[in-house]
């Protein structure tokens, strides 16, 4: 079964993708805001893709405040945790944002929320999981 990890700090966006991810494409979901439990998961190897928010208010990591870009920085810039395609995912879906927050993160992939056409949302997930 295909794992996603879900890295959001809002409880309300946090269900509407596991209803998606589940209901519509049958997938088992994660989710976390400890950056030392997501880099557990990864290195282990205990899910698939991350769907990053970029905007956290409650991870920290070694005693300070991280945003998404860094944690998936410090997932990419580490060979036990590079392999994971990580999605950032963001209301911050201003004109050149996708192209700037790839660039600075490393990230894989950038959907904007809301989410408005589930299929689509499911359908960019899966294909960077075939990549």
């Amino acid at each position: 079964m295909t794992t996603v990890l879900i890295v959001e700090d809002d409880p309300l966006n946090f269900r509407v993708f596991v209803k998606i991810l589940t209901k519509v494409a049958s997938l088992e979901v994660k989710g976390t805001e400890n950056v030392d439990e997501v880099i557990q998961m990864v290195s282990q190897k205990e899910v698939d893709i991350i769907l990053m928010d970029v905007s956290l208010s409650n991870s920290f990591y070694q005693g300070r405040a991280v945003d998404g870009v860094r944690i998936a920085q410090i997932l990419k810039s580490d060979s036990a945790t590079d392999w994971i395609p990580i999605l950032l995912v963001t209301a911050h879906a201003m004109e050149g944002n996708a192209e700037r927050l790839l660039q600075k993160s490393q990230a894989d992939g950038y959907i904007s929320k809301p989410i408005m056409d589930y299929q689509q949302f499911v359908q960019q997930i899966l294909q960077f999981m075939e990549k």
